[in-house]
């Protein structure tokens, strides 16, 4: 079943149980036969040790439908790139460990930062898009998955549905992104979506006025999700942020790219919980602090882009309407959360507000002080215009690490 929200028209598909899976599974395995599956899995070598993978890799060694599974490993040694693949020897799947602190890849940044191309920052960004690269140069694959590897509450079946909107040939949508309710243990969780980007949303409506993009954001029930599916097409194209701003940023480019009609979002897990960021209020470049300031400044370029004018009273009156309508929020989920049984630490949530408002009015600061600052990852097709032979590069790379370092098991 599906609806129309009310601000965006962004098609939304709920998960009702109404339909067998094994139908839904069925479906995809025929439509996989001629348009291939690829999952991307971006993760950090401390994750294999946490208690997701796990059980992630149990539940994706039951999908049939998958033509190739792409492991990006970060922050690994070449013992742990060893272990990492003896871990991931489970996957019945044709899979590839991406090493990417390895010689052979770091040889290949420093080639793209000689030509200026290469990513700012090292993270999930980075890692995302060497990963899109590596896929690029394999040319085989028609629909392209990625999702978190923190996830405690894996099912197969978020899988299924995330690709079965963009998997369908019968369906127009280019891009499919997950959304869930954000509880565990008994408290209502996703704090960055409910009290940063859900108000700061309503606050730029009341004090810049109306815009398409405040709207086709504000549709999202879950805009900072990790899990999406897209079609392999876009992917040259595609220019992501390599700071927190990535998941806001993959919307953006797809709204400039393609429209809201190419774009649907679909209910992927009854429960979803994951690994918890701290809030880092003494740190500014750690946890919930960074995520905030990267966040606002990814809505910022992208409504400059689009021509909004910012100037330091927009921005003082952005966190003032901001503040207001953040605490006027924290009322209704309260209340939600006690109507379902949940809790949440108003003090604590109220804390948290006073920071994201201080942090919009930095953001802003920073946005105004370096309005030249490029944080975006260069797409695919400028590589390729700069250097053709990059991508057939790193699939060497990534062949030749595979190769000559044997797994080591545990």
């Amino acid at each position: 079943m599906s609806d129309f929200h009310q601000n965006g028209n962004i098609a939304q598909f709920h998960n009702l149980r109404s339909r067998p899976l094994e139908e839904l599974i069925y479906e995809i395995e025929t439509y996989a036969q001629t348009r291939k599956i690829t999952l991307v899995l971006p993760c950090l070598y401390s994750e294999l040790e946490g208690p997701a993978m796990g059980n992630i890799l149990d539940e994706l060694s039951k999908v049939t439908y998958l033509h190739r599974i792409i492991i990006g490993l970060d922050r690994a040694t070449e013992q742990q790139f060893r272990r990492a693949r003896d871990f991931f020897s489970r996957l019945p799947q044709d899979h590839v460990v991406l090493w990417n602190d390895s010689p052979r890849m770091s040889e290949l940044d420093a080639k793209l930062a000689e030509m200026g191309l290469a990513p700012q920052e090292q993270g999930k960004g980075k890692n995302m898009w060497t990963c899109m690269g590596y896929l690029i140069s394999c040319a085989d694959t028609s629909v392209m998955a990625l999702h978190d590897c923190d996830i405690v509450t894996y099912k197969r079946d978020l899988l299924d549905r995330l690709v079965y909107p963009v998997v369908n040939p019968n369906f127009r949508y280019q891009l499919s992104k997950g959304y869930y309710p954000r509880i565990g243990d008994g408290k209502l969780n996703g704090r960055v979506t409910r009290l940063l980007v859900s108000p700061l949303l309503i606050a730029l409506k009341r004090t810049i006025g109306d815009r398409d993009y405040i709207d086709y954001l504000r549709a999202f029930r879950y805009p900072l999700s990790g899990e999406f599916a897209l079609r392999t097409s876009l992917l040259p194209d595609l220019r992501i942020p390599s700071d927190w701003g990535l998941e806001i940023g993959v919307l953006s480019e797809v709204w400039r790219n393609l429209g809201r009609h190419s774009v649907c979002q679909v209910e992927i897990a009854d429960a979803y919980d994951h690994k918890h960021q701290q809030v880092s209020e003494e740190d500014a470049a750690t946890g919930l602090n960074r995520m905030s300031m990267d966040i606002c400044k990814a809505v910022f370029r992208k409504l400059a882009a689009d021509g909004t004018v910012f100037t330091p009273n927009v921005f003082r009156a952005l966190k003032a309407t901001y503040y207001r309508v953040a605490l006027d929020l924290i009322e209704f989920y309260d209340n939600d959360a006690k109507m379902n049984g949940l809790t949440i630490d108003r003090h604590r949530e109220e804390l948290t507000v006073e920071l994201f408002a201080n942090n919009i009015v930095e953001a802003g600061k920073v946005f105004l002080e370096k309005p030249n600052e490029t944080p975006f990852v260069p797409n695919w097709s400028r590589v390729n215009a700069a250097d053709p032979g990059i991508v057939g590069e790193l699939r060497a790379a990534v062949a030749a690490d595979n190769e000559e370092f044997a797994p080591m098991t545990f």
